[in-house]
C-alpha cells in the first residue's frame, strides 16, 4: 500500500536550511516543497504558468511548517520561466536577496509532449530542452556560484525520470532531456565534490501527477500502466518527495553523483519477470 499515512512524525532534518524548488505549483514539485517545509526548511516556490497553483503550494507549505512546530517560516512564491536565462538570473537575485543564502536547489521544472520523432517540430523540441535540461544547467550554475562564494557546501537535486535510462518512443525531446540530466548530475557531482557540494537526482517512474493526466484518470489506461509496474501500483508525489528530502538532508551526506530511482521496479526490466529469453 502507498505510504500515505504515518504513525510517527516527519523528521526535522532540514531546520535552518533554505531551498528553491522549480516548477513547484503542482505535482512532484509541490510535494517536494511541502515535504521540505515539513522538515523545517524555508522554501522558495518557483512557478511560471499558474499563480493560483503556486499560491496553493505556498499555503500548504506554511501550514506544514506550522503543524510540525517550525513556526511561520518565510516561504514565498517566485515567478520565472526556467526556459529563460534572464528569468533564471532574476529569480536567483530575488531568492538570495530575500533568503541571503541558499542550501538546496531542486531542479524539478519540466514537461513533455508526444509526437512522432520524424514529425517533432523544432520549436517544441527546443522548448522542452530549454526547460527540462538547459534550465537545470543554468539554475545549477547560479546555485554553484553562490555555494562556492559563501563556502560551506550545498546540495543540488535534479528531478530526472526512469526515462533517463529507458527509451520513450514518441517523446524524443523529453528522453534526450532526461538522458542529459544523468551526465549533468554526475559531472557536477565530480567537479564539486571537494567543495562539500553534493549533486544527485531522483528518477520517478509512473506517478499520479498532472503531467500524466492522459492516463491517470482513465481506469482502463491506468490499468495498462499498472500492469507494467512490478509493484503493481502507481506512485504518489509524496513518495517521491520523501526521496528528495532524504537527499537534501545530512542523512545523505556521503551520497553524490547518484540517481535514485523511485519507480516501483520499472527499471528492473519487468518484461523479464517471466523467463522467456532462455
Amino acid at each position: 500500500m502507498p505510504q500515505t499515512e504515518r504513525s510517527t512524525p516527519f523528521p526535522s532534518r532540514l531546520v535552518g536550511q533554505y531551498a528553491l524548488v522549480t516548477g513547484a505549483s503542482q505535482g512532484i514539485g509541490r510535494a517536494v516543497a511541502i515535504r521540505l517545509a515539513q522538515e523545517g526548511a524555508t522554501v522558495a516556490i518557483n512557478y511560471f504558468g499558474s499563480p493560483e497553483g503556486a499560491d496553493e503550494t505556498l499555503a500548504l507549505a506554511r501550514t506544514a511548517s506550522a503543524d510540525r512546530g517550525h513556526g511561520r517560516l518565510d516561504h514565498f512564491a517566485v515567478k520565472a520561466d526556467v526556459g529563460s536565462e534572464q528569468d533564471i538570473a532574476a529569480m536567483f537575485e530575488t531568492v538570495l536577496a530575500r533568503f541571503k543564502r541558499l542550501d538546496c536547489l531542486v531542479n524539478n521544472a519540466g514537461f513533455q509532449r508526444e509526437s512522432p520523432s520524424e514529425a517533432l517540430d523544432v520549436e517544441t523540441y527546443r522548448r522542452i530542452i530549454d526547460v527540462n535540461l538547459n534550465g537545470s544547467v543554468l539554475c545549477s550554475q547560479e546555485a554553484l556560484a553562490h555555494f562556492v562564494a559563501r563556502g560551506g557546501g550545498g546540495s543540488i537535486i535534479n528531478c530526472s525520470s526512469v526515462h533517463q535510462i529507458i527509451p520513450k518512443p514518441g517523446y524524443l525531446a523529453y528522453s534526450i532531456s532526461k538522458g542529459g540530466m544523468a551526465n549533468l548530475t554526475r559531472t557536477l557531482a565530480l567537479e564539486f565534490a571537494g567543495q562539500r557540494i553534493r549533486v544527485n537526482a531522483v528518477g520517478p517512474g509512473a506517478i499520479d501527477t498532472p503531467i500524466n493526466a492522459a492516463w491517470t484518470g482513465d481506469p482502463e489506461k491506468r490499468g495498462v500502466v499498472t500492469s507494467h509496474i512490478p509493484m503493481g501500483r502507481v506512485g504518489t508525489p509524496e513518495e517521491i518527495a520523501a526521496v528528495f528530502a532524504f537527499l537534501a538532508s545530512d542523512d545523505a551526506s556521503y551520497i553524490t553523483g547518484q540517481t535514485i530511482y523511485a519507480c516501483g521496479g520499472l527499471t528492473l526490466f519487468p518484461e523479464f519477470r517471466e523467463n522467456w529469453a532462455s
